[in-house]
């Protein structure tokens, strides 16, 4: 994310003020810094001025690949003290040399002074360096700096602005990345096949299909549309954002595809709930040998778990294995989903095998799936186990037990397990409460279900949860005799919902003779 208002760019600073961040030692002498005296650069004195650089530029090469960054900064100190002598070229590969380590090591103060640095030289124009500091506040996710560094610079060339806007996209500031794109084409910088996936994928996840419809006119003008990886992602944000017919154009006009283009046309039909023609692309993948990798699979098997089709999800994840390929842990997670839905404990149990021998149990979609898996196959003691095992336990773990418990009609269980959530300091979310209260139906456990209703219209952000409420009325409703506490919930609902259980409450309350009370 941006940074905090106390991490600035330098630019802005006076020339003595940026002097100040730049170590002293860096103009001090071998003596002054500590250098062993076998060490290379302590008999520079009686070594020729150009045997005296490599020496120099060879240490600070072994000791940036080394990561000893402290000692890569005593030699660039000497460095500084020998180089112009022979031009500015040595300064600036050690600099930059520097600055790449930085951004490796994780070093943000030396690169902060390297930047000082940078800037007192007036090197901060160099098409090398801007690129250099780009990537190195770009890996502090200090991305405002290098908007800043990068925008106040007068270099023409795309990369520094591809790097920028890529770390956009990756830190999902996908409003910022398109405001890049419009600054650089504004400076008359030519986008290039690198900049256009990430301009395109930052359009498809804002929605902003006008401005993608612009970025790909440009591409057009540009050529790019014939570079396979410019072409995916044209053929992405179109399927992405609903067109499809455009994006099956572009995919049927593509030269050449590989399996992202393919991949890409499947999740297109898929996200738009057209199964016919996803199937139906996928065996033409198979036809015509394209090679079927993980995504493609986990997708086809994503799709038969939306629609309910879960022995055909475990038919795919049969072929997948047949197909030679290792299930990861999505195909995993869908994998026991289904084995739940249809009791299959033995392909589930197969399953979690898998995921212990290829590490995966420790997962938490993983896990969660597996304790779903058995609660749901009525094996709550393995499902227990798991439970137990996992150390520092989430919501979405307490919930998967919960849920077992519940699905299993195991009252005491799931109150016990309930109290000792709260007890570890977990807030129950909607979803434990949703789970918890069909239990409470019956009428010797409906106190339960009071107490939690009370504690449902405590926590002011349950108050729009519809699943809630539903579950609240279900239970009244189940509950014989308590159609006053049934008017009383819907007292508290508003118009839309009231309407929404008007017909499941009028029975109850029509006995009781209180139907005027929630008219």
């Amino acid at each position: 994310m941006p940074p905090s208002s106390s991490r600035v760019i330098l630019r802005g600073l006076s020339i003595s003020q940026i002097q100040r961040c730049i170590p002293k030692w860096w103009k001090q002498s071998p003596k002054e810094l500590g250098v062993e005296s076998n060490h290379p650069i302590v008999e520079l004195g009686t070594t020729n001025n150009e045997s005296m650089l490599d020496i120099l530029l060879n240490s600070l090469k072994d000791f940036t690949k080394q990561g000893h960054l402290s000692k890569a900064f005593k030699v660039f100190s000497q460095i500084q003290l020998h180089g112009f002598s022979t031009g500015d070229d040595v300064i600036e590969h050690s600099i930059s040399s520097l600055v790449l380590s930085c951004s490796n090591l994780k070093s943000f103060m030396q690169g902060k002074q390297l930047h000082a640095q940078i800037i007192s030289l007036g090197f901060d124009q160099h098409p090398i360096l801007v690129p250099r500091l780009v990537t190195f506040y770009s890996s502090f996710n200090i991305l405002s700096d290098a908007h800043t560094a990068l925008e106040q610079s007068s270099v023409m060339q795309p990369l520094p602005w591809n790097i920028l806007i890529s770390s956009y996209v990756e830190n999902e500031l996908f409003e910022e990345a398109l405001s890049a794109y419009k600054k650089m084409v504004s400076k008359g910088i030519r986008p290039d096949n690198f900049t256009y996936p990430s301009v395109l994928k930052a359009c498809s996840a804002t929605w902003n299909l006008s401005f993608g419809k612009e970025v790909h006119k440009s591409i057009d003008a540009s050529g790019s549309r014939w570079n396979l990886f410019v072409h995916n992602s044209l053929v992405s944000m179109y399927g992405k954002l609903g067109e499809l017919d455009v994006a099956q154009r572009l995919f049927d006009s593509m030269m050449e595809r590989d399996s992202v283009s393919w991949n890409a046309m499947i999740n297109g039909y898929a996200s738009k709930g057209m199964w016919k023609e996803t199937f139906e692309l996928f065996e033409k993948m198979r036809v015509e040998a394209v090679e079927v990798n993980i995504l493609t699979w986990n997708t086809l098997i994503g799709l038969c778990m939306k629609i309910g089709n879960f022995k055909g999800a475990l038919e795919l994840l049969s072929q997948m294995r047949r197909c030679g390929l290792h299930l990861d842990a999505v195909a995993m997670s869908n994998g026991l989903g289904a084995c739940s839905h249809i009791g299959a404990i033995k392909l589930g149990t197969e399953i979690h095998g898998s995921a212990i021998r290829g590490c995966c149990d420790g997962i938490d979609n993983v896990r969660n799936a597996l304790i779903t898996m058995y609660c749901r196959c009525k094996d709550l003691r393995h499902a227990n186990t798991l439970f137990q095992s996992i150390e520092v336990k989430s919501m979405i773990n307490w919930n998967s037990m919960l849920s077992g418990y519940c699905h299993m009609d195991c009252f005491e269980e799931a109150s016990i397990l309930f109290r000792k959530m709260m007890l570890s300091g977990i807030t129950p979310n909607y979803v434990t409460i949703a789970s918890i209260l069909p239990l409470c139906a019956r009428e010797a456990k409906l106190r339960h279900g009071k107490e939690i209703h009370c504690y449902i219209v405590r926590r002011e952000e349950f108050k729009d949860y519809l699943l809630l409420w539903n579950a609240l009325v279900d239970m009244y409703t189940r509950s014989k005799g308590n159609a006053s506490e049934i008017c009383l919930l819907l007292d508290g609902l508003t118009e839309q919902m009231k309407d929404s259980h008007f017909d499941a409450v009028k029975p109850f309350c029509s006995e009781d003779g209180l139907l005027e009370d929630i008219d």
